[in-house]
This record gives structure tokens, sequence and C-alpha cells, in this order.
């Protein structure tokens, strides 16, 4: 008997997968960071190469190297590089790697030397996130340095990229700004002498609402998982996390019972209450508290009082409950339940947030869709 799970459906991320690819003449990279956004990276890998995507993103080098440790022969793009890292690894691996400025370039060619074979570089240039890339000013300088580099047999630049700062809000100015700022960009890799095979700029938002930013290879991660980038709307999209756990405690009290830690919330009348078995321990954000949805007998209701580390509390008014019951947190939303959308909503951030706080160790993942 389970006491709380997350289920993850995988035939849901390769129908998703699927319907991105039929969007697109580009190659895809489904996006597994971040333990595939809660969803587990390897399942979520193997299922979008199910259905045909092309690379794999992640961000840092162990997340590369775990993918190639457990068989996965596919393109492997991992971006986020501090200083000091074994990236010689990642370059025996196999490993794409993203460089955004002269130090990253050095260790590089370095980790090249080390590995007796030349690195796969992607360059990537600041069109207007101002967060990884290079800026336009020192553009010029780092494709300068890849040329020679590459002339001299220490890397190979096989791709050119950037991202977007607004795709999510489909028509915003700053997103043909970017686009603008990258085709300089790609203008002046052109005039170093540089042929890279791939250019990308579109992230799920832009993979699914602007055709004229996918270049040779788009890199889809929220809209893998089901969830759309773009408030209101799903593209046909499929949720494949569900969060619930079973009622562990159920009990009658009166009415002006305080619940939970600071007696935030005071039941109006007497009540059922349900205590239920996650907390922000698990991935339940604490600002939940008096404000998360949550389905119990097929009925929607608020958490009650504050969220506690392992547990938070329902307020069932007179409606029948019994230990053991099912709570569900969000899902799908088919059968009424909320969703990861309506979470986010709920508590004033983001559907990415919900999904990627459900990698608790000591809330089992299981995985409905799994082939041998």
């Amino acid at each position: 008997m389970w006491q709380a799970e997350v289920r993850v459906d995988l035939d849901a991320i390769r129908e998703n997968v699927s319907t991105l690819r039929s969007g697109t003449t580009a190659e895809l990279m489904a996006v597994v960071k971040a333990d595939g956004y809660g969803h587990g990276m390897l399942p979520a890998a193997r299922a979008a190469l199910d259905a045909g995507a092309d690379w794999l993103g992640v961000c840092t080098l162990d997340e590369a190297l775990t993918l190639r440790r457990a068989g996965v022969t596919v393109p492997v793009l991992a971006w986020l590089l501090a200083p000091g890292l074994p990236l010689h690894e990642g370059v025996s691996a196999g490993v794409d790697l993203g460089a955004a400025s002269l130090p990253q370039l050095n260790e590089m060619i370095e980790a090249s030397r080390l590995a007796g074979r030349p690195a796969r570089l992607h360059l990537k240039i600041d069109t207007g996130l101002s967060r990884g890339g290079a800026t336009v000013a020192d553009w010029p300088a780092l494709l300068d340095a890849a040329a020679k580099a590459q002339a001299d047999g220490l890397v190979e630049v096989v791709g050119v990229w950037s991202h977007f700062v607004y795709a999510d809000m489909p028509g915003h100015p700053t997103t043909d700004r970017q686009v603008a700022v990258f085709h300089e960009g790609l203008a002046m890799v052109e005039r170093a002498g540089l042929r890279p095979r791939w250019r990308h700029l579109a992230n799920s938002a832009a993979t699914l609402t602007r055709p004229d930013t996918h270049f040779d290879l788009v890199r889809p991660g929220l809209a893998i998982y089901g969830l759309s980038p773009v408030a209101g709307e799903t593209y046909g999209l499929r949720p494949a996390m569900t969060a619930r756990a079973r009622v562990m405690l159920s009990k009658r009290v009166p009415a002006g019972t305080g619940v939970s830690y600071g007696h935030t919330y005071t039941t109006a009348s007497e009540a059922n209450l349900a205590v239920v078995p996650l907390g922000y321990a698990d991935g339940v954000p604490r600002h939940a508290s008096n404000t998360g949805p949550v389905q119990l007998g097929g009925v929607r209701r608020t958490i009650s009082g504050r969220v506690c580390m392992d547990q938070f509390v329902l307020d069932c008014g007179d409606d029948p409950v019994a230990d053991g019951d099912v709570a569900t947190l969000f899902g799908s939303g088919i059968d009424g339940e909320p969703t990861a959308d309506d979470w986010a909503e709920a508590v004033g951030t983001i559907n990415y947030e919900i999904v990627t706080r459900f990698g608790s160790t000591r809330v089992p993942r299981v995985y409905d869709g799994e082939r041998p």
C-alpha cells in the first residue's frame, strides 16, 4: 500500500514530443535537465527518444554524464558549466558543451587536449536575456578565438545558439529584437569562417508559436511534459505528472478549532478534517498555505492552515472522509482535479516550478507506460 506518490505517464511524454515534432522541420532537442523537470531524467529521456527526439539537453556536466553512463548515445548538450569542472570527461563521452566566453573556451581547449579529441562546442550569444551568452561586444573575439582553435584541431564549433526572454508572451516586441540580434550574430559567425551545423533559438514557447525561429534545432522543455508555456493555451499537450497521497488521519472537530501551526485557519463550523502526508519537504510550496487546491472525495478543496514539512490539513466540512482516501494535488485535469497551472496560480509562481519541486526522494515516482 502506498502513502504518497508522483505518477508519471510516459505515454503522455511520447505524445507531446510527437505533437511538437509534427509542428517543425527542425531537429528536436528534448530538454531533460533538473531530473526531467521533476519527472525523472532517464525515463523522460527514453520516452522522448521513443517519440523521435534527436537530441537531449541538460544543464550540468553530471546530468550529461549520467545519460551517457545509462547508455544514451544521441547528441547531448550541456550548457551550465562553472570553472574548474572535469570537462575532459564530457569531451571523452562525446558530450556537446556550451561556450559563452573566452575563459570557458580556454577550459574547453584544455579539456580537448586531456581527452585527446576535439571538443564539440555550441557558442552562445546573448541576444537580450542578459544571462548566459557572450555580449554582442564580446562576440567577435569569441568567434575569432574559436575559429583559431578549430583550425588547430582542438575544437569543433557545431552550434550557435541563444535563448528568449519573452517567447511565452507571443507578440512581445523583445522577441523580434532578439531574432534580429541572432541573425546579426550568425552573420558574424560566417565572417569568422565558421560553418556550424546547428543554429538554435526556440524554447518550448517559440517551438509552439514562432516557426520562423526554428532554424536547425528546437529545444522544448516544459512542453514535452505536457505543460504549456503560454497562459490560457494548451496546444493539445497532455500533462504527464500526477501528485497524490492517501489521507493519514481523519477526525471530527468542533467549530472554532484552530488548524496547523499558528492557527492561521479556524473552522467556521463543526467539520471533518483530513490530514494528508505531504509537505514542503516533498515539494508542496509552503506558500500554498490556505490557498493550495486539492481534490478529495470528488470535490476540489483548499488547504486549511499552514503547509508543514511533512503534511497539510483539509477542512472537508460535513463531507465524509476516511483514512486511506486519495487526495490529488494536481494531475491532467481530466477528472476535475487541479492542474499544475492551478497550483501555480494559487501560489503565485509558474507551472515549471510546481512539477520540478516534486523530486523528493521519499515520495516515489511511479511510471505508467514503461517499455522493456
